[in-house]
């Protein structure tokens, strides 16, 4: 992102009144929040991506595993076909991003191999094989040997090795980035989707950096005649749009002006995640995804095209002082674990570990789609919304893999439509729970405004 004409890092040019005017404005510079504000753009609308520190939360420490097949989990059938529907928009996603940034996101294509240290772990995959095959997944078991000659580099003494073809992976730094340059481009592409002649549509936000970044921190929703009309910034400032879509995570909860029947609970989810370089005598490493199971608990290595792997990840859930800070044990574990499939693990050299709090919900699965007015469950007419708001958050653990997916979802609602297979991921659905907030709003208007 380029620094801002003014000569100040941090925060954009404004106009003289201290607003900026968008169509969209996506609160959230992670993946999930520029996924959305691109489809937006390529839609024709002129959009603006509201974040202080931008592509730095989760999507910093993320591995990227685009992985429908393997995050198949018991319990949480229903998130299954967002999961697969998402798995099967990422080749175009992918190559319409890299057409219209100039730049490769990362992605690629080779399988991931899911592999046991002991016979407690080969039960526990062939329990987990059963239920993937249950609901159509393919999952291929190879003997030692085969998993051997494809990557020669595990360890002998493992005891199973599963093959599963339709699980990816993807770069989320170079993604962010790739989207951030195609949000910086002249929009007028056929790639990047924008319909040239529309006045006012797809058109660059006047004083915002690289004509869609405001580098800020979203402090709340601002509504007008009962629909949400924009976001005010912390330390002043406006942006007003016709739509926002509140898309930053955890901090999704904490926005002023939520709607009072609105309630978001998220939690904060950690993982410790390393990154290695490879010395030359032993590239690659490994050339598919590794997802392991060491005594029961799990390890994954991502090999990545420029020499390094990405070896994670921990799951805790520390308190909120802990979120960004590294756990010692947590990265002894993963190293010692990872060693156990691949030996050759205590050669790297250990370049950085990162720990990022990931958005959870009771559930696991995500908030998403437009908030119901209050009273829509007690015999009002169905289908009624606040008029101007999006919610998308709460993606935990699969935040990369459903970002197209996510994207075109809240595309569709910015048209008035609704999809109603992934109506199981109302935002609301929470609301009624004991303990739902009621948080202030930033203006006094009038009764909501509902859309149909």
């Amino acid at each position: 992102m380029r620094v801002p004409s003014d000569g100040l890092s941090g925060s954009p040019p404004r106009l003289a009144d201290g607003i900026i005017q968008a169509d969209v404005a996506v609160i959230g510079g992670g993946v999930i929040g520029h996924s959305i504000a691109w489809e937006a753009r390529r839609s024709g609308r002129t959009v603006v991506v509201i974040d202080d520190a931008p592509g730095t939360g989760a999507s910093w420490a993320a591995a990227g595993m685009l992985a429908p097949v393997s995050e198949l989990h018991y319990q949480e059938e229903d998130l299954l076909a967002f999961m697969l529907d998402a798995s099967a928009r990422w080749p175009a996603f992918a190559a319409g991003l890299a057409a219209a940034s100039g730049a490769d996101p990362g992605y690629i294509t080779t399988p991931t191999l899911a592999v046991g240290a002991d016979a407690a772990d080969r039960r526990a995959f062939m329990d987990l094989r059963a239920v993937q095959q249950a609901n159509g997944l393919s999952v291929d078991l190879l003997t030692v040997r085969e998993a051997r000659k494809r990557e020669p580099l595990l360890s002998p003494g493992i005891a199973c090795a599963l093959d599963t073809p339709a699980d990816h992976q993807v770069d989320p730094r170079l993604l962010v980035a790739c989207l951030q340059a195609a949000l910086a481009g002249d929009g007028t592409g056929d790639e990047g989707g924008i319909k040239s002649g529309a006045a006012g549509r797809g058109t660059p936000a006047a004083g915002a950096v690289d004509d869609y970044a405001v580098l800020a921190r979203a402090a709340g929703l601002l509504w007008q005649d009962g629909a949400v009309a924009g976001v005010g910034l912390a330390g002043g400032g406006t942006v007003l749009a016709a739509e926002t879509v509140v898309a930053n995570g955890l901090h999704a909860a904490a926005l002023e002006a939520l709607p009072e029947n609105l309630y978001l609970p998220l939690r904060p989810v950690h993982g410790d995640i390393l990154r290695l370089t490879v010395p030359r005598h032993l590239q690659p490493l490994v050339t598919s995804t590794v997802r392991g199971l060491v005594h029961g608990v799990p390890v994954y290595i991502v090999p990545r095209r420029d020499g390094t792997v990405v070896i994670g990840a921990t799951q805790r859930e520390d308190a909120p002082s802990a979120m960004d800070a590294v756990s010692a044990g947590g990265v002894y574990r993963l190293l010692r674990d990872a060693q156990v499939l691949v030996p050759a693990v205590a050669e790297l050299e250990l370049l950085e570990s990162t720990a990022r709090a990931r958005p959870g919900t009771p559930d696991n699965a995500p908030l998403l789609g437009r908030v119901p007015v209050a009273g829509a469950e007690a015999g009002r007419e169905p289908g009624h919304h606040i008029a101007g708001l999006i919610i998308a958050t709460g993606f935990f653990r699969h935040g990369v893999l459903l970002a197209p997916a996510a994207a075109a979802v809240c595309r569709e609602l910015l048209d008035g439509h609704q999809d109603p297979r992934w109506a199981v991921f109302n935002p609301g659905r929470f609301s009624a729970k004991p303990g739902a907030r009621t948080p202030a709003r930033l203006l006094n208007t009038p009764p909501i405004k509902e859309t149909a």
